[in-house]
């Protein structure tokens, strides 16, 4: 053997780098990830709320066979569940076959984007045009949503206690609704200002309406376009204005997920970050079926403000719900949580050709390579965050690397040029083995955001076998 054969197979053995997707996989393989990701984006189109992505998800789990479960019931080996939370965030349980002192594999995503909120008292009138005031929800940057066709999305509790649910600009022949923007050639002011100074959020103000109520006489009425947003929403909803103080409406990208590049390998949408993790890992749960490991999907709501309330993973429900798994078979809960394993499921940061500057690259996930773990997220000296531990990583390494899943290892970006979190933390707080995984995605929280479809399919494999 020449000493240039060897140092090639030593270097191949002792070096790392990443395994791009096309070179790892069969044609076959392939075929099954671009029929995995139709799947997908047809749950992602029907989506585009947390309350959307609970009702889509559940009909999938009915339809599977699992039955809708609240604390305190008993369960027993080879129980498929289900618990919804309010109807923004839900639980799937399937229980294993092994002791539950054992501990149970969590696979943790949020349901929650990025997006645009109504206010409470939302609806006025400016100079013959109608406008809906707005407080966004989450991380955006504030210039990509003005001048993009935007729907209506959400529920409405009247004041006899019914909800009506809102949907405006998705169906055929539906109107949109959109935030204007300045024309070039009335900008020089707003060229000279930062993005945040020229786009605030007192001014992503949505235009709604632009012809007045007119009575049957012919006269316009007065706050005749006002009059007339709540005409049209009292006929079709049979909501009034005072109706707004209790609902939950909210702007969102209008239209259908994508596929992006001429060789149709990339998906285009609105929520990749974080359903495309909650979708991989609910299918996987699905196709799981019985399992020797007791393994819980956490779809969360509210990760995009912090993880409050009682829809977020900040509150005890996930902890409750393993507390009664352990009572159902008289096991101790704390030793329950000591011996749980948890995939924190949320998207990573993936390398942008465009903007090179603010990567790492070669600690940053690149598309196409598969799945991405994150030992730590967190800001500049690991700020708020769940560094995970070698042992546990090594553990991940070894499930993926047995199952042949494609995986990678990256960081968010630089060090000190931004940050973020994820779950992890909230998690790992209780005594469980938590790290970071996830799909990498390009232009993340944006309107349009987008993945890879390998990816994609990565991240269901990681998931399943996870699970298994």
């Amino acid at each position: 053997m020449s000493e240039e054969k060897k140092s090639k197979l030593l270097a191949k053995e002792l070096f790392y780098k990443k395994t791009n997707v096309f070179e790892a996989k069969t044609a076959e393989e392939r075929s099954a990830m671009m029929a995995f990701a139709e799947d997908y984006k047809a749950w992602l189109d029907a989506s585009k709320t947390e309350r959307e992505a609970v009702d889509e998800t559940v009909k999938i789990l009915e339809a599977a066979g699992f039955k809708k479960y609240t604390l305190g019931d008993k369960v027993n080996a080879g129980d498929k569940l289900y618990l919804n939370n309010r109807g923004k965030s839900l639980f799937a349980i399937s229980v294993g076959s092994e002791p539950i002192e054992y501990g149970v594999r969590i696979m943790a995503s949020h349901i929650d984007s990025p997006r645009i909120d109504l206010k409470p008292n939302p609806l006025f009138e400016n100079d013959g045009v109608g406008y809906f005031k707005t407080h966004y929800y989450g991380g955006i940057r504030k210039y990509q949503w003005a001048t993009i066709p935007l729907a209506l999305h959400g529920v409405v509790t009247k004041s006899d206690g019914t909800t009506v649910k809102v949907t405006v600009g998705e169906d055929a022949g539906d109107p949109v609704l959109c935030i204007s923007d300045l024309l070039p050639h009335l900008a020089k002011d707003q060229y000279q200002k930062t993005l945040a100074q020229a786009f605030t959020g007192e001014g992503l103000n949505i235009m709604i309406c632009s012809s007045p109520y007119i009575d049957e006489d012919g006269e316009v009425a007065y706050d005749g376009v006002r009059l007339n947003v709540m005409s049209i929403l009292n006929e079709k909803y049979g909501i009034v204005e005072t109706d707004f103080l209790s609902a939950e409406l909210t702007a969102v990208p209008a239209g259908k997920s994508v596929d992006v590049g001429l060789d149709r390998w990339l998906i285009g949408g609105y929520g990749h970050d974080d359903r495309c993790c909650a979708y991989t890992s609910l299918r996987a749960i699905l196709e799981a079926g019985d399992t020797v490991h007791t393994n819980i999907v956490a779809l969360a709501d509210k990760e995009e403000t912090g993880s409050c309330g009682v829809t977020g993973m900040r509150c005890t429900l996930l902890m409750d719900i393993t507390a009664n798994l352990a009572a159902s078979f008289d096991a101790n809960e704390s030793v329950v949580r000591s011996n749980s394993l948890c995939l924190s499921a949320d998207v990573a940061a993936a390398f942008d050709p465009n903007y090179p500057e603010v990567y790492e690259k070669r600690n940053s996930a690149i598309l196409h390579c598969g799945v991405a773990l994150a030992k730590y997220t967190g800001s500049g000296g690991k700020g708020n965050t769940n560094d995970t531990s070698a042992e546990y990583v090594g553990l991940v390494r070894k499930i993926f690397d047995d199952a042949k899943v494609v995986w990678q290892m990256a960081e968010l970006g630089k060090v000190d040029q931004g940050g973020g979190g994820t779950v992890a933390m909230y998690i790992s707080e209780h005594n469980i083995d938590t790290i970071d995984i996830g799909v990498p995605v390009i232009s993340m929280h944006a309107p349009f955001e987008i993945i890879s479809k390998a990816d994609l399919y990565e991240a269901y494999e990681a998931f399943a076998a996870f699970c298994k």
